[in-house]
């Protein structure tokens, strides 16, 4: 990590020398507003709950928003790292923007702890990605989680629809390899955009499958539209979702439906 800026406070007239730190800055980088919103909101809010001294030194944050951009992300934290002179960035909410960001700290060799899921934050090591850390668990993780779920309770078939991302691909990738394991067939494998105000054809192709179980691959409010057109098409099958929606704004895009 960055060494942090020391200075040496030496009062002469009494022979006294003590070490003075600097404060500790912190950027941070969250989608406030756009599509992730549902995601960045909180997890700017919760900003304020954090610590304001750590072993006796000051720590500000500095909070920018995103807007659920990827090169707005990028923006924000250039601007952190160059003109704000931060020791780290903590950011950005989603898989997309936070694989954005890598370039830029691991150039300025600035630590970075990413909020978004995807595996692919972090793997494989190398020298740009020794910078990066994240905080949720590993798609693959919560992938098994689900595909036991579906075993243990007699799914034969499952379909997937997901974001047409890093974040989306990355759950098609390890939900496969958990199906796989546990001998459910996927039948169905269809993306949406995390803008996109309709998925009726993507819906109609996996009810044409007729899957015993839906996993949509989204995250925040964008991940209710799958799952509440298949209900408003009469699926009666089993719906998952991903770690990506545990929050109270989908339950309340979603309603009834979730």
């Amino acid at each position: 990590m960055q060494l942090k800026k020391l200075a040496l406070l030496c009062i002469a007239s009494v022979g006294i020398c003590a070490p003075v730190w600097a404060d500790i800055n912190v950027g941070v980088t969250v989608s406030s507003t756009g599509p992730a919103a549902s995601l960045g909101i909180p997890e700017r809010n919760t900003i304020a709950l954090l610590p304001t001294s750590i072993g006796g030194q000051k720590v500000n944050y500095i909070v920018l928003d995103d807007a659920s951009d990827t090169t707005q992300a990028v923006t924000n934290t250039r601007k952190l790292i160059s003109e704000r002179n931060v020791d780290m960035v903590l950011g950005s909410s989603t898989t997309p923007a936070s694989l954005a960001m890598i370039d830029v700290v691991s150039e300025a060799q600035t630590p970075m702890i990413s909020l978004g899921a995807s595996a692919a934050i972090v793997e494989p090591q190398d020298g740009k990605k020794r910078w990066v850390f994240k905080t949720p668990q590993n798609d693959i993780m919560m992938a098994l989680a689900i595909a036991e779920h579906m075993a243990a309770n007699g799914v034969k078939t499952a379909a997937y629809v997901g974001f047409s991302d890093a974040y989306g691909e990355g759950w098609a990738k390890e939900f496969s390899k958990a199906l796989d394991l546990k001998k459910i067939k996927l039948v169905a494998n269809e993306r949406f955009s995390r803008t996109d105000t309709s998925v009726t054809g993507q819906v109609l192709k996996i009810m044409g499958a007729k899957p015993d179980a839906v996993l949509v691959g989204g995250s925040g409010t964008p991940a209710a539209l799958p799952q509440k057109t298949l209900k408003e098409r009469g699926y009666t099958g089993k719906y998952y979702q991903t770690h990506g929606v545990a929050n109270a704004d989908f339950l309340r895009v979603g309603g009834k439906d979730v």
